[in-house]
């Protein structure tokens, strides 16, 4: 297939015109094939979510295989191709059947969205800025558990995110990345040094910056400056209009630079569903509108209700350069999880996983491994 008058995303040049090939599941760099007219359409790299709970009344941490599947395949049809869903504070015994889980999924080869791995946003969170997850759960960093866990996954735990005040956090990061997890800074009351002290010891990312963490100051620049200091360092952003406002969504990317940030969605089970009460760790959230929050405490947020798609197209509605928003939502989240040299791009020999937009940006169509899933070309 070729897909021709569409603008093609380049990680480096941004948009180009020109012609897109697909042969196989694979984007080449020539076809004889059909030949299909997008023009005014911008072809971008299948999204990569590394940090959603969940969507369509499912949860990942409610560990069952027919929710799994549900969130695969309507983070698929909404260009999000490869996912990497987030548990949250539990007990042990509910981790483990969050992890086995998710392995039994992918060694089961579930349709949808690709899963490649997991997140563990808790329990080695502290209790001052533990947000919406439960206190009851919480657990100081525990290398003899993270290894529990991973064996469990079969290997798929990918991310971690810890407080780095709380003890043995140290230990718990340099074991984490030699084993290849990466280490995120989230839900902290840790300063500056606490945090560059993290960074040192190996964690390379920064869970939702700004939120469940001290602010910003001039004085007191706290794991924001500490990661703006780190080259090597990613942050994530929730770009859903509701936890960060527009301008500070602009600011963290001319003070990190588009390849340091990584766009995320934290999305929750009521995305694509109404208003109402859903049931969240234990805990039950309100949701109105673009907005949710705990039931018994309206003030504190409890992740989003958009796709990282909806996510990605806000980013761009607050002055963000769509090409900007690409690489944050494609680009650098393949680069954190490590599968760059397959998805994320659409370089010549990557997987055809593509999201077709409309020149007003919605979204028309998705290819997943080259076969159109979901809309029409």
């Amino acid at each position: 297939m070729r897909i021709t008058g569409a603008r093609v995303f380049d990680p480096q040049k941004g948009f180009v015109s020109g012609e897109l090939c697909l042969q196989g599941g694979t984007i080449v760099s020539h076809s004889d094939g059909e030949s299909v007219e997008l023009p005014g359409c911008y072809l971008v790299p299948g999204l990569t979510d590394l940090h959603f709970h969940g969507c369509v009344g499912e949860d990942f941490s409610d560990a069952t295989p027919d929710g799994l599947q549900a969130m695969a395949e309507y983070e698929l049809c909404r260009g999000v191709t490869q996912i990497c869903p987030s548990g949250m504070t539990l007990g042990e015994d509910q981790l483990m059947k969050i992890c086995q889980n998710a392995a039994a999924h992918k060694a089961g080869g579930g349709k949808g969205a690709e899963l490649v791995g997991l997140h563990l946003e808790g329990p080695f969170l502290c209790r001052a800025k533990k947000g919406a997850q439960n206190a009851d759960y919480l657990h100081d960093p525990d290398v003899p558990m993270l290894h529990r866990l991973q064996e469990a996954a079969k290997g798929l735990v990918k991310m971690v995110t810890l407080a780095p005040e709380q003890p043995g956090s140290q230990e718990f990061i340099r074991y984490a990345s030699r084993e290849g997890i990466q280490v995120c800074v989230g839900h902290t009351t840790a300063d500056y040094d606490t945090a560059t002290a993290a960074f040192e010891a190996g964690a390379r990312q920064v869970t939702h910056l700004f939120n469940a963490m001290p602010p910003f100051t001039h004085r007191t620049p706290g794991v924001v400056g500490a990661a703006f200091d780190r080259s090597d360092v990613m942050v994530e952003l929730i770009s859903d209009g509701i936890h960060i406002h527009p301008s500070v969504v602009r600011a963290v990317f001319r003070l990190f630079g588009a390849h340091r940030v990584i766009l995320i969605s934290d999305s929750l089970r009521a995305t694509g569903m109404p208003d109402g009460i859903y049931p969240f760790g234990g805990q039950e959230i309100r949701v109105c509108g673009n907005r949710a929050t705990l039931a018994h405490d309206p003030d504190t947020l409890a992740g989003s209700v958009s796709d990282l798609m909806a996510c990605m197209v806000t980013a761009v509605s607050f002055g963000i350069p769509l090409k900007d928003a690409v690489t944050a939502a494609a680009v650098n989240p393949a680069k954190a999880l490590g599968i760059y040299d397959r998805v994320g791009s659409l370089d010549a020999g990557k997987e055809a996983n593509i999201a077709v937009l409309n020149p007003d940006l919605t979204l028309r169509a998705v290819l997943f491994r080259g076969e159109v899933v979901s809309g029409a070309l």
